[in-house]
């Protein structure tokens, strides 16, 4: 049952005999992107180029053309999968189950000829992932460590809503994250009733734009930063609040309320770092006991742990044998 499911040196997550996920394998004629961020998008161009589909759910696909341009899917064969939705090549079957990650995150399961089935989470939340039943399990292992924990995550959402009202009484507040978490901080915001202006960058604007398209309610006032609607706000210091990627390290002038949301806060659910900047424990990945949670409920016969996307793997497959009795391995090794 081993030969079924490995991870390569470079991230290709393999699963039966055809299939390759979240990087690119030569041998393997079918690749899977089971979400739109960059660690699970290895060697795209080159699957387009050699693979006999490339495959994805739609609102995947349509992510990558917001972020990418639509041309950059163009180039090869792509496939896309509703959840549930089966895709037959030659002796295998492979479903997408839904994910609770960002937008259009899909679990893969393969099952052989052998009626052997065999399964990769990618990144997940717990609460609101579906089980998958199955023979081998592929782990994600992001917080596979046991001091990875969150005993108040259930506080983090309400922490965020008061932080950004006490700073909107202010001006602009300014929120960082990745593609995904931003369009759930706006989901969060919109729903506990925060009527202020958006404000965002071109890209996350196409990305938000992609969210509500697929039925996220994301609020009534989302502006581009360079429209001009947005400019007065900004330059009359009026509520609004800002949101741009964790990467652009944006230097905000003035003494507005930063956020930063982070999946690698587990000390508090908020914790102070400058004199008006916070840290928000907000993750979209299960945290270790979540994981954990989730092999012992799949009671798999085998676990693979991913330790190409998280050094935590190694720790996470001896804590599965040792806890769960379960054999495990992390691989690429």
């Amino acid at each position: 049952m081993q030969h079924k499911a490995n991870v390569t040196k470079t991230g290709a997550v393999l699963l039966g005999k055809h299939v390759a996920c979240d990087a690119h394998d030569d041998n393997r004629p079918i690749r899977i992107i089971t979400h739109a961020h960059a660690d699970h998008m290895v060697g795209v161009g080159k699957s387009l180029k050699n693979c006999e589909a490339t495959v994805m759910t739609p609102a995947t696909k349509d992510l990558i053309d917001a972020l990418k341009g639509p041309r950059w899917l163009s180039r090869g064969p792509v496939k896309t999968l509703d959840y549930g939705e089966e895709f037959t090549y030659e002796d295998e079957t492979l479903t997408l189950h839904y994910a609770d990650h960002i937008l259009g995150t899909a679990q893969a399961l393969v099952e052989d000829k052998d009626q052997t089935r065999i399964l990769y989470t990618s990144d997940f939340r717990y609460s609101k992932t579906p089980l998958v039943e199955t023979d081998i399990l592929v782990m994600e292992a992001t917080y596979g460590d046991p001091i990875r924990v969150r005993p108040f995550s259930m506080m983090v959402e309400g922490m965020l809503i008061s932080l950004v009202e006490q700073g909107l009484k202010n001006g602009p507040v300014y929120v960082f994250g990745y593609h995904g978490k931003l369009q759930k901080m706006m989901r969060i915001l919109y729903e506990a009733k925060i009527k202020t202006p958006f404000i965002v960058p071109e890209k996350i604007f196409n990305v938000s734009k992609v969210c509500e398209n697929h039925g996220m309610k994301l609020g009534k006032q989302l502006l581009r930063y360079d429209e001009e609607e947005a400019q007065t706000i900004l330059n009359k210091n009026d509520p609004s609040v800002v949101f741009y990627h964790s990467y652009s390290r944006k230097r905000i002038e003035g003494d507005a309320l930063r956020i930063h949301a982070s999946g690698w806060e587990f000390r508090k659910p908020c914790r102070r770092v400058g004199a008006k900047e916070y840290v928000v424990a907000l993750s979209d990945h299960s945290d270790f006991n979540e994981l954990l949670e989730y092999v012992e409920r799949c009671n798999p016969k085998m676990v693979i742990t991913d330790k190409h996307r998280s050094e935590a793997a190694g720790i996470f497959a001896k804590e599965i044998e040792k806890r769960l009795k379960i054999p495990s391995r992390a691989a690429p090794n």
